[in-house]
């Protein structure tokens, strides 16, 4: 069988079986059913469900490691390709079924090429990429997934519907948003809506709350930096007739520097105490830290530029705006340089493919060779870099 029919085999059958994030026990066996008929030696137990295997080149040099996510997520599917998922209300709306596969199929052709590699590749298969804020990487660093062979640079290649396939999407620096997560609890006093005098309608205040949330980052934020928040639930009040007592927010803080940040939580901070004297209520406020912003360091970001153009030509590499997504892969950049790019996976013309998270996401296949030819020329590249070539 060719490799890509491999890969692709490979990838309908995790799309089929989605599994979410601690539970991936089936998509960790096929993982390390597929490193075995390889030849591939590898290591278990990081993370619970994750998987480290070790490439060894021929030469000594350096160590790259090439990371992939595993887990689904908790949508239920409505494409209409015959390989859907057979889980209801499970769906790899993120791509991590096409990134798993994809570093299969590097791990099979850097395998077979191990005689050329000056040095040795760490093949990371992480869990529970989208359980913020506890996540996979931290827990497999933890659990000592790199005790034995610490590496010199890690990569990580991400599916972007908004890139056409052939297109590879990566920036010097910020890539990815700091993801945390905000939850606020206005607690008033409830009574009868004939008589609203006669309580503290946490209704009306959540109303204003909200409405000053918005110039935390209008007014306060330094207009050359980004910050984004978004409060995505709302719950409060009992019926049409009763004041209510008490609504609970939630939301979330997109930022990429530790600046931005830490002035958003404070700002949010004073609203919070403002409220409670200006309207005699008492508001519960948590902010939870998610993933960190996913900085890229510059040289490594220059390289997957250099390889992905020496493969793909420079007009495949166009200029792209940084994502207020949030991604687990910023904990190992913390610990580790590298890089993370996206890898086109729309058809050429597609006016409005859907985004990921989405019910109906699919991508078109044909990204999963070009993702598996760009991570095995960076990794090769990377390790040339490395031995100084």
């Amino acid at each position: 069988m060719a490799l890509i029919d491999q890969v692709k085999e490979i990838r309908r059958a995790l799309h089929q079986n989605p599994e979410l994030g601690g539970e991936e026990w089936e998509t960790s066996k096929r993982i390390q059913e597929e490193l075995q008929k390889a030849g591939i030696p590898f290591k278990t137990g990081f993370a619970k469900t994750g998987v480290l295997g070790i490439i060894e080149g021929n030469e000594e040099g350096g160590t790259v490691a090439l990371r992939a996510d595993i887990d689904a997520l908790p949508i239920l599917e409505k494409t209409a390709v015959e390989f859907k998922s057979k889980v209801d209300g499970k769906m790899h709306a993120c791509g991590h079924d096409a990134h798993t596969s994809m570093l299969l199929g590097t791990a099979f052709k850097l395998q077979k090429m191990k005689e050329q590699l000056p040095g040795r590749v760490l093949l990371v298969f992480q869990p529970n990429e989208e359980s913020s804020p506890i996540g996979g990487a931290r827990p497999m660093m933890e659990d000592g997934v790199f005790d034995e062979f610490q590496p010199d640079v890690i990569f990580g290649q991400h599916v972007w519907p908004d890139l056409a396939v052939g297109q590879i999407g990566v920036r010097e620096k910020e890539m990815m948003g700091a993801s945390d997560k905000l939850s606020f609890t206005i607690k008033g006093a409830g009574g009868h809506a004939s008589m609203p005098h006669q309580g503290k309608d946490a209704i009306v205040v959540t109303a204003e709350f909200i409405s000053a949330l918005q110039s935390v980052v209008s007014r306060n934020v330094n207009p050359l930096e980004s910050a984004v928040i978004t409060i995505g639930t709302i719950e409060g009040g009992y019926r049409y007739n009763v004041i209510a007592d008490q609504v609970m927010l939630k939301g979330t803080v997109r930022t990429y520097s530790k600046k931005a940040k830490d002035t958003v939580k404070r700002r949010l901070e004073n609203l919070v105490k403002g409220f409670e004297i200006a309207y005699e209520v008492k508001i519960d406020f948590d902010y939870a830290e998610g993933y960190g912003a996913t900085i890229n360091t510059p040289e490594w970001s220059e390289l997957v530029r250099e390889s992905a153009s020496g493969l793909l030509g420079e007009d495949a590499l166009p200029e792209v705006d940084p994502s207020m997504a949030g991604e687990d892969f910023s904990r190992f950049l913390e610990k580790i340089p590298g890089a993370f790019y996206w890898l086109g996976c729309s058809k050429a013309g597609e006016e409005s493919p859907k985004p990921l998270h989405d019910p109906e996401f699919f991508f078109d296949e044909s990204a999963l060779e070009v993702g598996i030819e760009t991570m095995t020329k960076v990794t090769v590249d990377a390790l040339n870099k490395l031995k100084g070539e």
